[in-house]
């Protein structure tokens, strides 16, 4: 009898941890990252608080590095609403990011005309994948598998949706719900 109820208490859910563990759900809290080939380091969730947010793994010599096209695209067009493209270069996937900081600044600015915001050269995946990575791993139970995966973030900070690389930034899908997470009113400044 004692183990059928510990059986049904556990199958109900009642004994699960409450959500995410802390900081899991909110992945950009607490994350600074240096402006790529710069010097500055940006707080992430101060710098874009109350913004819809696509970050993605980057990377200039991939088959999907034209997607860099549709990224501007995007967030020339939505920025006005509280929306941004955050990316960050990676040379994880068979060394497809080789440049140093400045190399990939120049190859993204004058290839792509790229003017969202570009951070530091990171890892995305395994053991030295960085905070932001690993965090936004966990929100989704997805890790990037190769570059120019994409997470949707809503204007809570929370992590909505993960795309892979070969969803491209115009997709219907991720248009349509990234048009209804700019909808959302922006959340009130929290203090």
């Amino acid at each position: 009898m004692k183990t059928l109820l510990i059986t049904l208490f556990l199958a109900s859910g009642l004994a699960q941890a409450s959500g995410p563990a802390p900081g899991m759900d909110r992945p950009l809290v607490g994350q600074s990252y240096r402006q790529l080939a710069g010097k500055e380091q940006v707080k992430l969730d101060q710098a874009y608080a109350g913004q819809v947010l696509l970050v993605v793994n980057t990377a200039s010599k991939c088959g999907f590095t034209p997607q860099y096209e549709a990224l501007e695209a995007m967030h020339a067009k939505y920025s006005p609403r509280g929306f941004a493209v955050l990316g960050f270069p990676s040379n994880d996937f068979l060394g497809q990011e080789p440049g140093n900081e400045k190399q990939i600044r120049d190859f993204c600015t004058l290839t792509y005309g790229v003017k969202f915001p570009m951070f530091e050269k990171v890892h995305v995946r395994g053991r030295e994948a960085t905070p932001l990575y690993q965090r936004l791993k966990a929100a989704t139970g997805e890790g990037p598998a190769w570059n120019f995966h994409k997470y949707l973030i809503d204007r809570d900070g929370r992590v909505v949706a993960s795309y892979g690389s070969r969803t491209p930034p115009d997709d219907p899908r991720l248009v349509a719900k990234l048009e209804s997470l700019l909808a959302a009113p922006r959340p009130a400044p929290r203090q």
